[in-house]
């Protein structure tokens, strides 16, 4: 549900808590489940290891596949973290605007007419 409303996730070093936020993100993006956003993952140094390992095992082994590791971006920088998840925000806005407007085009066609009138 955490998932559901976000416009982009800031992984900060965390335990299983926060291993469990980050894979179920990532599946729901890689499943198109939800619409891709931003998972910025700050820490270069704690997170290294776990991306590494990733890339080395389940990437080599057809587990995953390398665009998967790619949903994830990794940084020190605060300010690009922001950036990022900023501009992942207003790309979802746009995004969400779009498939209001295309839903309520179909919602009006399929609307029900009272008998006898049009």
């Amino acid at each position: 549900m955490f998932v559901k409303y976000a416009d982009g996730f800031a992984i900060f070093p965390g335990g299983f808590g926060t291993l469990d936020e980050l894979f179920e993100s990532l599946t729901l993006i890689q499943t198109g489940k939800i619409r891709h956003f931003p998972v910025v993952l700050i820490g270069t140094e704690y997170w290294s290891g776990l991306l590494d390992w990733l890339r080395s095992k389940a990437v080599a082994r057809g587990a995953i596949d390398l665009t998967d590791v790619d949903l994830m971006r990794c940084t020190d920088d605060m300010a690009e973290a922001c950036r990022m998840l900023t501009a992942g925000s207003s790309r979802r806005a746009a995004e969400a605007a779009k498939e209001d407007k295309a839903a309520a085009r179909t919602v009006g066609e399929k609307a029900p007419r009272a008998a006898g009138l049009r």
